[in-house]
């Protein structure tokens, strides 16, 4: 099984590509090799309805991670709070998610802010994200507050750290779980994309 790691942030060298980072070691270390797709300066085009046809310009600019998500069992969203909201290149990528990479698959929501916050970026993805890609949110998320001052390699002292680490080893494993459970309904044999390609 494949893990998928989404760094939220358009920003280059950015607090959710650390997290991200921090993440893929701690997979690594329960026996998983993630791969990590970062939309650091804004690598996909806004979406357009040439999307919904072939397109060489799609074929070319989307292709490649359409397929890493397709070969993905389960997901990992890093998301920093920008102003109450989630990024719009993240918002830009779940449009572009029509082809079922993220169907019925377990996603994991870290949410970052720099101050107290965090919290609206997961309720934001989990009103509307998962309407047409069917993508299926764990009832577990973390929030990295301060982001700036935890995860930064060996366990420090700032307060909150033990705890975020813990929540985020234990987000993790639960992830993985829901991973194996989630496969057999994809294939079932009832899951039908083609009838009901639109969530309601």
């Amino acid at each position: 099984m494949k893990i998928a790691i989404i760094s939220g942030s358009h920003r280059h060298n950015s607090e959710s590509d650390r997290v991200a980072a921090f993440v893929a070691k701690e997979l690594y270390l329960q026996g998983e090799s993630p791969n990590t797709i970062s939309l650091a300066g804004n690598p996909y085009p806004l979406w357009d309805e040439e999307r919904w046809q072939e397109s060489p310009r799609w074929d070319t600019a989307w292709s490649p991670t359409s397929a890493t998500l397709k070969a993905s069992g389960a997901f990992v969203f890093v998301v920093p709070e920008w102003g109450g909201m989630v990024p719009p290149g993240l918002k830009n990528f779940f449009l572009l998610c029509q082809s079922g990479e993220l169907a019925h698959k377990p996603a994991l929501i870290i949410s970052l802010s720099s101050g107290i916050n965090g919290a609206y970026p997961i309720a934001e993805l989990r009103a509307s994200s998962y309407k047409n890609t069917r993508i299926c949110y764990l009832p577990e998320q973390v929030i990295v507050r301060t982001c700036q001052k935890v995860l930064l390699g060996e366990q420090n002292s700032n307060q909150g750290e033990a705890e975020i680490r813990e929540r985020l080893v234990y987000s993790l494993r639960l992830l993985r779980e829901y991973a194996k459970a989630l496969e057999g309904v994809r294939t079932s044999g009832v899951v039908d994309l083609v009838r009901f390609p639109f969530g309601m």
